[in-house]
């Protein structure tokens, strides 16, 4: 069969995936291996034989390094860097190196521990022997030397299972103990050379066709021979290791196109044939528990996979359109762990005002933006900041993206009648503190918010509108009386997320004319590298434009003042602009004059 071509964009990582993984074929391999074996002629090969009790234990410590031995030999230019495991970094940093060179992390990671690479393991690992039944035995081949294979335990309890690996590979073996951190760690690694996805597993996609009976697998599992499943573990895996936020699976006329959204922005990543679709789309639907047999109307699924131990939340989205399904894919990762108030980037001046109005006992905040500008994560971070044993607090959410502790969440299942409002008259009867509203989307959910913030009730909520002083407006407009928004509302919010600066790649630029009549005199730019995937820019930081009420501005409020009127009178009060305080960002270097003119406008 002739090999398709199909293209990767982006920077190499997925690539290197690739042909790591299935860049060999098996005529190739199988040729390899052959010229391996006629090296060692096969009189000169060791039977293998059993320990007996009292026999001396071919035991190699720790501490012997393959340096000392004289068989590693670290350039200069390798010798320092980072080599901790990319699933062992802090959280926000799951694989925080997606852009580096592969080879070179091996180099480092097997140097500075005297143990050998990850390539170099893999390629004594048979095609037979899964790395799953390695990490279970807690065994691990590293080197074939005088015939004799060394093999890494974490202590002599697990000596009989490497007897038994050397008998599985026809070799009589030497042990040698190894912390189970480092044995681990080196084992999660090696499954990047058997995830991914690749021409030959799209290929192989063609031969698919009873889809009904497919289960859930670890995402880093390497034990899985059906190859929608390794494009799908792959597809996910690799999301997380560019920190997307979103896989989109698009179909079109002739091929679908898999983009992710990292940073905000969407990368195209894969492009696969019109041919494989199915296939992709029935796999992602029975993972999400949804109807694979249902194509022409919307369906929304869960997804819970492993990641190296970690646990990750996808939601699932599909809708009908001309040429099939479309699917996106929301990673909510759980290892990176919730953002607290000192996390989410704000200024001196603006965490203060934060910390003075969440501390009022009664009332509502409101937090405006578009989607995806983070003002769940502001809200659960609030929460948190005001979760004690002395209050009750309850949330009404759609869906619940992360677990709060210490806070009752309920979830909007409109099917079984359960919604905002409906919701909310019966948490009312909780006896709560604390109410979290997901979203007020028509009258009786703002209704009940007002009354609740009216009755001794703090609650948090939000709205979309552009800027934190047309949330008023947007009040009174969904039918809220003047003069209960004037009395209910403490401050509203708004907030976006802009894409911070690579540190790796900063550099000084002139400003603009625009900047300079705004009294910037020096701005900075991401010239682009491996740490940020050659994008300039490497995660997100938010800023907030914060409307505070006061008695005056409540007075006109109740009086049906307009906007530029209500605008004036903060401003006299220190209120500034989403693009004010974008211009502070600038200045300091955390982003760029193009990505604040991206996300917000000049006032």
């Amino acid at each position: 069969m002739t090999a398709k071509k199909f293209k990767y964009k982006g920077h190499n990582p997925l690539r290197d995936m690739v042909l790591e993984t299935f860049g060999e074929d098996e005529d190739i391999r199988d040729s390899k291996k052959k010229d391996k074996k006629e090296k060692t002629p096969k009189g000169e090969k060791e039977k293998y034989r059993e320990i007996l009790p009292g026999d001396d234990l071919p035991l190699k410590q720790q501490a012997t390094s393959r340096e000392e031995e004289g068989e590693v030999h670290p350039s200069p230019e390798r010798s320092s860097g980072e080599g901790s495991h990319p699933f062992e970094e802090s959280p926000g940093g799951i694989l925080e190196r997606a852009g580096s060179d592969p080879e070179g992390e091996e180099k480092q990671d097997g140097e500075s521990d005297g143990l050998p690479t990850p390539r170099e393991i893999a390629s004594l690992i048979p095609s037979s022997l899964s790395i799953d039944s390695l990490r279970q035995w807690k065994v691990l081949p590293l080197q074939i030397r005088d015939d004799m294979l060394e093999v890494g335990i974490p202590a002599m309890d697990h000596f009989q299972n490497a007897q038994i690996l050397g008998a599985s590979m026809g070799y009589p073996i030497e042990a040698r103990t190894i912390p189970e951190e480092k044995l681990m760690a080196l084992l999660r690694r090696l499954y990047d050379f058997r995830s991914g996805v690749a021409d030959e597993t799209v290929e192989a996609m063609e031969g698919i066709e009873d889809l009904d009976n497919l289960a859930r697998e670890d995402v880093l599992s390497d034990s899985v021979d059906v190859p929608v499943i390794r494009l799908v573990n792959g597809l996910i895996l690799d999301a997380i290791r560019q920190r997307a936020t979103d896989i989109h699976v698009e179909p079109y006329e002739e091929h679908v196109q898999i983009r992710f959204r990292i940073d905000g922005v969407l990368h195209d990543r894969l492009q696969i044939p019109r041919s494989h679709q199915a296939p992709l789309t029935s796999r992602i639907k029975v993972m999400a528990r949804m109807d694979i047999a249902e194509h022409m109307v919307p369906q929304d699924g869960r997804i819970g996979v492993t990641l190296g131990g970690k646990a990750v939340d996808i939601r699932v989205s599909s809708v009908p359109t001309q040429h099939g399904e479309r699917i996106a894919l929301r990673v909510l990762d759980k290892g990176h762990g919730l953002l607290s108030l000192e996390d989410l980037g704000m200024s001196t001046r603006e965490k203060k005002i934060m910390e003075d109005i969440i501390h009022i006992p009664h009332g509502m905040i409101l937090f405006t933006g578009p989607t995806g500008s983070g003002k769940t994560t502001t809200m659960y971070a609030i929460l948190q900041a005001l979760s004690t044993p002395e209050v009750n607090i309850i949330t009404v959410e759609d869906p619940i993206e992360y677990d709060l502790p210490g806070v009752a969440q309920m979830q909007v299942n409109e099917k079984a009648g359960v919604t905002f409002a409906s919701a909310l008259r019966s948490i009312l009867r909780q006896d709560p503190d604390i109410l979290m509203i997901g979203e007020m989307r028509d009258f009786d959910t703002a209704h009940i918010g007002v009354q609740a913030s009216l009755t001794g009730h703090l609650v948090l909520s939000t709205l979309h509108t552009n800027d934190s002083i047309s949330a008023v407006i947007r009040l009174i407009d969904m039918g809220i009386e003047p003069y209960l928004a004037a009395g209910s509302l403490i401050a509203s919010v708004a907030q976006r997320l802009v894409r911070r600066i690579c540190p790796n790649c900063r550099q000084e630029i002139e400003p603009g004319a625009v900047l300079q009549s705004q009294g910037i005199s020096k701005a900075f730019r991401g010239k682009g590298c491996d740490h940020c995937n050659w994008t300039g820019y490497r995660g997100r930081v938010g800023i907030y434009e914060q409307f505070v009420m006061d008695d005056g501005i409540s007075e006109a409020v109740a009086d049906s003042k307009p906007l530029s009127v209500l605008r004036q009178m903060a401003r006299e009060k220190g209120f500034r602009t989403l693009w004010e305080i974008g211009l502070e960002k600038v200045l300091q270097g955390v982003t760029s004059p193009e990505e604040l003119l991206r996300v917000t406008s000049e006032e």
